[in-house]
Order: C-alpha cells, then sequence, then structure tokens
C-alpha cells in the first residue's frame, strides 16, 4: 500500500523509539521521511530506512534549527505534507527536589518545540497550497498527571490546548491538528520511568514497576509497541483521517478512558 507515495513526512524525535516505528510505517507506505533529532545518531537511523529518508541533527527549541528543518525538507521533496511533533523528555522527582531547569527544559522541549515545529510546518502548508497534517505526541499524562512528574504532565497538557486552537486556526487551508496520547509503551523512555519510579515508590527491580501497572490497570494487559502508535499517527495523516481534527486521541490498551 502506497497511501503516501509522493508526500513528504517530517518526524521529531525520529531516530528511535516511538518515533522510528512511524518513520517506518511511513517508509513502508511510500513517503519521503525526514528524521530530526539532537543526536548525530539520526543519519544512521535513516539510512536504516532507505527509500532516500533524510536524517537531521535539530534541537526543537531553537527556532533557527527548526527552520532549517523544514526548509530542507521543503527543498529535498518539494513540500511538507505530514509533520509529527515528537520530541520529547521526562525527569522524574519529588516536588521539593524538582529544580527549576527540569522544569525550563521540559516545557522548552515538550511544549515550546511542538509550537515551533508547528508554526514552521504551517508556513509551509499554506506555502504549497496543499494543505496538510499536524499531529503532535501528547501522553497519558496529558489526561492524568501521574505522581513526581508535573512538570512533564503540565507540559503534555499544553500540547493538547495547542493542538486544540491550531486546529481552529488553519482548518480553513485544509491542514488538520490532532494529537495521541501514548500509554505504556515499551521504549527506553519507560525503561527510564520503571528504573526510578520503581526506586521511589518501592523496592521494585527491573522491570517490575512496568509489569505491575500493566497487569493492573490495562485492560489488553500487555505494554503498547511502537507499531502500536504508529498505526494510529498513519491514519491520522491519510484522507480518511480528513474530517478529524482538533482531537486527542488516546492509543493505551485501555489505560486511560475518555
Amino acid at each position: 500500500m502506497d497511501r503516501f507515495a509522493g508526500k513528504c513526512v517530517v518526524i521529531t524525535g525520529g531516530n528511535k523509539g516511538i518515533g522510528y516505528a512511524m518513520a517506518e510505517r511511513f517508509a513502508s507506505e511510500g513517503a519521503k521521511v525526514v528524521i530530526a533529532s539532537i543526536e548525530e545518531q539520526v543519519h544512521d537511523a535513516a539510512e536504516k530506512l532507505g527509500g532516500g529518508a533524510k536524517g537531521f541533527v535539530c534541537n526543537v527549541t531553537d527556532r533557527a534549527q527548526v527552520a532549517e528543518l523544514y526548509a530542507m525538507a521543503a527543498a529535498e521533496f518539494g513540500g511538507v505534507d505530514v509533520s509529527i511533533q515528537n520530541a520529547g523528555i521526562i525527569t522524574i522527582a519529588k516536588v521539593e527536589d524538582l529544580t527549576e531547569q527540569e522544569w525550563d527544559d521540559t516545557m522548552e522541549v515538550n511544549t515550546k518545540g511542538v509550537f515551533l515545529c508547528c508554526q514552521e510546518a504551517i508556513r509551509h502548508m499554506r506555502a504549497s497550497g496543499r494543505g496538510g497534517r499536524l499531529i503532535n505526541t501528547a501522553s497519558g499524562q496529558a489526561r492524568d498527571g501521574f505522581i513526581y512528574t508535573p512538570h512533564y504532565a503540565a507540559s503534555k497538557f499544553g500540547v493538547m490546548g495547542l493542538t486544540q486552537s491550531l486546529a481552529k486556526e488553519v482548518a480553513l487551508d485544509n491542514i488538520t491538528v490532532n494529537a495521541i496520547c501514548p500509554g505504556i509503551i515499551e521504549t527506553d523512555m519507560w525503561a527510564y520511568n520503571d528504573k526510578v519510579w520503581g526506586e521511589m515508590l518501592g523496592d521494585y527491580g527491573p522491570g517490575e514497576l512496568m509489569d505491575s501497572w500493566v497487569r493492573n490497570n490495562v485492560p489488553m494487559k500487555r505494554a503498547g509497541q511502537g507499531r502500536d502508535v504508529a498505526g494510529l499517527v498513519a491514519f491520522l495523516a491519510s484522507e480518511d483521517a480528513s474530517y478529524i481534527t482538533g482531537q486527542t486521541i488516546n492509543v493505551d490498551g485501555g489505560l486511560i478512558m475518555s
């Protein structure tokens, strides 16, 4: 299936985890994929994708670097059709130990970074006249803040609000804006979560806290995989989702229902 043949898809945080699973899905359906990351390994990840995929080192909190990312994608592939704002960070700490720097860094990457990328993608989508799709990675914590992560929860609630506001602004440009809320997904970030929350919440060994949360809170009784999230994102980027905008959709095996 080549639903995205001739389309350019930009994915931030695209060199590993959920982002790379998205990149694989779009590449398999014919898209020209640009993956961005602050890590140099993004070039190796793009090479593994094949199909002419491009890697780009980009700090999503830097307006100039973001502008360069989208200018490169448009120059290489004739425009930007789908932009997925997936780059994100998390730290876990008791509120009295949470530093101002941790708060600022989390809001910068998770919320401001989404804004800057959406802003630049919209410029290119409007200029092309073809419209497009913006998809923002929020989190289950955009629905229900977890313990010891007030900064992360605030940043992801911000993504949801940004999504709704932009969806109203660009609707007549044939641009849809939606967000996704992944739950417990087997990624490097969740390995960190399992370790640090496990140490703070009790005497949990590696993998034990995540396993307990899955068994006790996820009706489907399994953690998610990157491909589970990628399937939803591919749908939202497709013509089948052309009348869906301003929505935030959970992909979490039933962990949070709304």
